[in-house]
């Protein structure tokens, strides 16, 4: 679940047209315009962020080594933390 943006409001101006402005209240199911923007903007920075992080896993960012593979627990500077043993 996402938090709500409602830790210091700043006010900006922004040009928008009434069609893009009525499509983004009726997606957000806010009847307000600020409120409609806010809740817009973190949706799209909480997409653009599960984006980078999916991309993170695909490209193995936050693989462990294989124990198996030989090298003693915690012995890749790269990767500082030791693999789970599982007894």
């Amino acid at each position: 679940m996402q938090k709500e943006a409602k830790l210091s409001p700043m006010r900006v101006s922004v040009d928008i047209d009434e069609e893009t402005m009525k499509e983004v209240m009726a997606l957000t199911g806010e009847t307000q315009k600020s409120p409609a923007l806010a809740k817009a903007i973190v949706e799209f920075t909480y997409r653009r962020r599960a984006k980078e992080f999916g991309r993170l896993i695909r490209e193995g960012a936050f693989d462990y080594p294989d124990p198996a593979a030989g090298g003693s627990e915690g012995s890749d500077p790269a990767n500082p933390i030791p693999p789970l043993v599982v007894d």
